[in-house]
Order: C-alpha cells, then sequence, then structure tokens
C-alpha cells in the first residue's frame, strides 16, 4: 500500500476545487492509502505545532502539494507551509514528490516551478506535475487526464524516474570530455518509430553529443533513425513571404516541406538533438526551426511525444531551457526531457516511450494554452490569407470564444449580482461555496 500524503494548500481547506481532483484520484485507486493536511487553511495552527505535519510526511512514501495558483505562485499559506517543512526538519530526502494545481493557466508555469525548486531544496525526487483548469474535472477529457497523470506517477515511482534537478549543480562546469559507451541496448518492444533530428558534425565540440545520441538510442525500446540536418542541401533560410499560408507548398524547391512531412513528422516521437551555441540551438538548427512554417501555425505533430538531447550547461540558459519548455507546449507535445547526461537522457527515453504507448499527453500550461489563443486570434482574423491554418483550426476546434458561451457570461451576471446585493449575500451565506463545489460533488457520485 502506497501511502500518499496530499499538502491542501488552499485556504479553502476541504471546499478546495484542487482537492475535489485528488478525491477523484483516490476514488479510482485503491492501491493507496490518502492522507490530507489542510496545511492553507491550518497554517496558524501548524506554526505552533508542527509535530503531526512531521509525523505525516515521514510516514508518506509520495507528497503531493495540491493548491489554486494565486497571482503567479501558490497561495502564501502554502508558501509558509514550505518554509516550516525546512525550518523543522522532516526527514523526507529521497521521497518522491508532484504538485496538482487548479487555475486558468495565468503563470501556472511560475507557480509549478516554484515547488519544484523546493522540492530540490529538501531533497525530494520529483515527479512532472499536473495543472488543470478550474473546470476540467467537469469534462471527460479533464477526468481522463486526472487519471493518467496519476498513473504516470505511480509509473515513475516505481521505476524511480523522477526529473533532474532544477538548481544550479556544485561542479557542473566540470563536465567529463567523454561519457564512455553506451550500456547494452534495451529489447525493442514498441512497434513504433522515433525520429532523432540531430545536428552534429561540425567540430570535435559535437563528439559528446554523438555519444549522447548513442545512450538514448539505446535506452530507448523502439526503433530510431537519426536525420543530421546538416546533410539536407536547403537552398535558403525561410523568407517570410507567406506563399505557404494558402497551400501549404513552400516557394523553394529544394523539397524540404515534403521531406518534414514524410520522414520526420510521420515518426511517433521526435527527438531533437544540437550542441548549445550562442545561448542557441546553432544556425543550422534555427534554419530547420524557420523552414517548418511550411506547415504555417499548425500543430501537425501534437499528441507526439518530444525530448531534447543537449551538448552543454542547460541550466546556464534559462532562456533556451524557456523555450523548449514552450515549444513542447504550444504544439501540443508532452515534453518527456532535456537531457545533457547518460542518466537523464535514460529517463528521457523511459518517459518518452511510456507516453506512446500510453498516448500520454498532459493538459497545456501558460505557455500552452497561452500561446495557442494568441494564434487563434491571429488565424481567425487573418483566415482569408491562411486558409490552411483556419481549416486546421476549425477541424480541430480551436476556436474557443469566450462569446460562444453566453450562458455561463449570463450565470456571472447573476452571481455578480447576488455578490454587489448585502442582504442577498448575507442570507446566501455559505451556500454560494456549496454552489461552486456542486458540480465536483456530482463528478465524485458519478464517476
Amino acid at each position: 500500500m502506497i501511502n500518499v500524503l496530499v499538502l491542501n494548500g488552499s485556504p479553502a481547506g476541504k471546499d478546495s476545487i484542487t482537492l475535489y481532483t485528488v478525491k477523484y484520484i483516490q476514488k479510482h485507486f485503491s492501491s493507496c492509502r490518502f492522507e490530507v493536511l489542510h496545511v492553507g487553511q491550518k497554517i496558524k495552527q501548524y506554526e505552533k505545532d508542527f509535530t503531526p505535519c512531521k509525523d505525516a510526511l515521514e510516514r508518506a512514501n509520495l507528497i503531493i502539494f495540491a493548491y489554486p495558483v494565486y497571482t503567479f505562485l501558490v497561495p502564501a499559506q502554502l508558501h509558509r507551509f514550505v518554509e516550516l517543512m525546512k525550518e523543522n526538519g522532516a526527514n523526507i530526502s529521497g521521497k518522491f514528490a508532484t504538485q496538482i494545481s487548479t487555475s486558468k493557466h495565468f503563470y501556472d508555469v511560475t507557480a509549478h516551478r516554484f515547488i519544484e525548486e523546493n522540492c530540490a531544496d529538501l531533497s525530494l525526487r520529483y515527479i512532472r506535475g499536473l495543472s488543470a483548469d478550474m473546470d476540467d474535472l467537469t469534462t471527460k477529457k479533464g477526468r481522463k487526464e486526472a487519471l493518467e497523470f496519476f498513473r504516470f506517477v505511480l509509473w515513475s515511482r516505481k521505476r524511480g524516474i523522477c526529473e533532474p534537478s532544477p538548481l544550479p549543480q556544485q561542479g557542473a562546469g566540470e563536465k567529463p570530455a567523454a561519457f564512455g559507451a553506451p550500456r547494452t541496448a534495451v529489447k525493442q518492444s514498441l512497434h513504433k518509430k522515433a525520429v532523432i533530428v540531430a545536428d552534429f558534425g561540425e567540430s570535435e565540440k559535437d563528439a559528446p553529443l554523438e555519444q549522447l545520441i548513442a545512450h538514448f538510442q539505446a535506452a530507448l525500446p523502439m526503433p530510431s533513425e537519426v536525420i543530421n540536418i546538416r546533410d539536407f542541401p536547403f537552398a535558403g533560410g525561410c523568407l517570410g513571404c507567406f506563399r505557404c499560408a494558402a497551400s501549404g507548398k513552400c516557394i523553394y524547391k529544394d523539397g524540404f516541406d515534403d521531406y518534414l512531412r514524410a520522414h520526420i513528422q510521420s515518426a511517433d516521437a521526435l527527438i531533437y538533438a544540437y550542441t548549445i551555441k550562442d545561448h542557441s540551438m546553432g544556425y543550422r538548427f534555427k534554419l530547420f526551426d524557420d523552414r517548418q512554417f511550411c506547415n504555417g501555425h499548425r500543430t501537425v505533430t501534437m499528441g507526439k511525444p518530444v525530448a531534447y538531447l543537449v551538448n552543454g550547461e542547460i541550466e546556464d540558459e534559462p532562456n533556451l531551457k524557456t523555450l523548449m519548455e514552450a515549444r513542447a507546449e504550444v504544439g501540443g507535445n508532452y515534453l518527456a526531457g532535456i537531457a545533457t547526461t547518460p542518466a537523464t537522457a535514460a529517463a528521457a527515453a523511459a518517459k518518452l516511450s511510456y507516453a506512446v504507448a500510453h498516448d500520454y499527453l498532459p493538459p497545456k500550461n501558460f505557455y500552452g494554452v497561452g500561446g495557442l489563443k494568441i494564434f487563434r486570434d491571429l488565424i481567425f482574423q487573418m483566415q482569408g490569407l491562411m486558409r490552411e491554418d483556419h481549416r486546421f483550426y476549425k477541424a480541430h476546434g480551436f476556436y474557443d470564444f469566450p462569446q460562444k458561451r453566453p450562458g455561463r457570461v449570463l450565470a456571472m451576471y447573476a452571481v455578480g449580482a447576488l455578490m454587489n446585493n448585502e442582504k442577498l449575500r448575507k442570507k446566501a451565506g455559505n451556500k454560494i461555496t456549496e454552489g461552486m463545489t456542486m458540480p465536483y460533488e456530482a463528478v465524485l457520485k458519478k464517476y
């Protein structure tokens, strides 16, 4: 039996909408014993006596930070509880931890990074968390994502797979000259195909990248093909001419658009490999990236997991790391990892193969939701020019404008009128909170 400790950081306590996602997960995983500490609601009590929390933390096998996102971060009460965890020295080093948040995806990424960094401070083994929309539990898709997320957490814990520390490591600059020979290749058990798009061969500096690719391939239980973009005869970089907007065909006659669709984007998983140059992926890789505009703003590989194999100190390049994370989110791809060592390459290979085998795709965070909405508005306005994009967005339901939900808008007018009327507000009392949680109660009863 796995002991799961839920640190409910919401000041609403048992009425937390985030907690309903936890309750739904608990209902479907009888192999786990769930314990909930309402740390957000009882923070003053735990400041006086942390003993019950320390005992609960030490008997847990898995710790879940659960909270609503408040102004870029976790609620202040949960922030304080994290401080108490450090001040009281609970013996939790090496335990697994993850997080579940609910929000409208406004800077959920900074809230999640805050928890991830503090897990590293506490020597917890962090598994990437779930960032859910507030209404996700009331939808079939949201419920499916919640269960798939926790199933992935249990799989990761069982195999000892966790995210690399987001904090700078002592002696990180002392990178070995070579990684050594890869271990014996794992058995290829997946009848799928992965493509590794790489940029190497310029100098001896790229040798570690080739070795990193070899380690990744040895750990991947599916066949993979390495495509070195240096071998492709590009006629030139993207001209921004928009000739491809209507037809999807590039003005260049070098055949890259056809090659991209037939040999790269047809794979079940995509891996990008490069050596950091000038705080970026280098000119040649950027050329490859720009020429993919023959797909316009269409997320043609959505649902396919991706990974990055990077030769260089990625923790010293926060902007480049953000770029890779955001690119996966906007594209609708599960990011299996950004690997720089044999160990992280093996972990990325394992997570990537899990995603392929189980069609694992967690919900988008701020990078993906915000980025796609910007494109949504752009394509809708420019549909006369960007016809291929427009057809794609219509077919996939990307035009989710708020004015398409008049019932929700009118309901909020009614709630606003109630909240602004003092007599009605007093008469309603706690029924307002009960009304907010009613849809989630219905989910728990029905599913």
